[in-house]
């Protein structure tokens, strides 16, 4: 297994609609790697800037292709892992602000 620090860039006019897509469950069933995209996108934390940044847990080579393919591309840019360990990621952001905060106008 192998874990990564994902940063990206909202597609600010995407993120409603993505938000309606975790909601409805179908990321979550996607395999092979829908419940990581679903818990990595639901904590999804600002990171700086309009940037935001996540944990995935993932397998590809390279990192995130298949989630790429399927999701990530439409809803962000400047998709950029660093490769961490299980849990390193989350600890280092957790203290940072959800994407999802409903009075944030960052999106």
């Amino acid at each position: 297994m192998a874990y990564y620090l994902v940063t990206a860039k909202p597609i600010a006019s995407k993120m409603k609609d993505l938000r309606k897509w975790l909601d409805s469950g179908e990321i979550n069933v996607m395999r092979p790697f829908g419940n990581a995209l679903q818990s990595g996108l639901d904590n999804a934390r600002w990171y700086s800037d309009g940037v935001a940044i996540w944990e995935e847990e993932d397998y590809c080579v390279p990192p995130l292709a298949q989630e790429r393919a399927a999701v990530l591309d439409e809803y962000f840019t400047n998709i950029e892992v660093e490769h961490v360990t299980k849990g390193e990621g989350w600890k280092k952001i957790e203290s940072l602000i959800t994407i999802w905060e409903p009075h944030d106008n960052r999106i």
